[in-house]
């Protein structure tokens, strides 16, 4: 896994370019996260302040695969733990759930590392 912290690893990276085989196809991918990544952060914060369980599961679960498929390790871990955290609730009562808003606050900032070095590998491959 690559050192920086957001924990983007490059291999994922290039095994997605290699598997979409156009480099105008990872561009429009990886742009496309990076578009969307801000409302799936959004949307979670929303489902969390609202404690609304179905929102804040459809939001995280949707940041996990996502942050997976573009190598975003480190932003994929915290979104599954969040998701473990959810699950284990007491039947959706989320307002029950210790610690969710520091999970939430540290979700925000690994996204924000991640957006920053994902737009400089697509600017130094450009």
């Amino acid at each position: 896994m690559n050192a920086d912290p957001a924990g983007v690893d490059p291999a994922v990276l290039a095994r997605l370019r290699r598997e979409l085989d156009d480099d105008e196809g990872w561009f429009l991918f990886l742009r496309n996260f990076l578009e969307h990544l801000p409302r799936r952060i959004d949307k979670l914060r929303r489902g969390l302040a609202g404690a609304d369980y179905e929102v804040s599961m459809d939001a995280v679960l949707s940041l996990k695969i996502s942050c997976q498929m573009v190598g975003a390790e480190r932003l994929a871990g915290m979104a599954l733990r969040l998701q473990q955290s959810l699950s284990a609730g007491p039947d959706g009562a989320l307002c029950e759930i210790p610690g969710l808003e520091q999970m939430f606050e540290e979700i925000s900032v690994v996204a924000g590392q991640a957006v920053f070095i994902l737009e400089a590998r697509v600017a130094q491959e450009l």
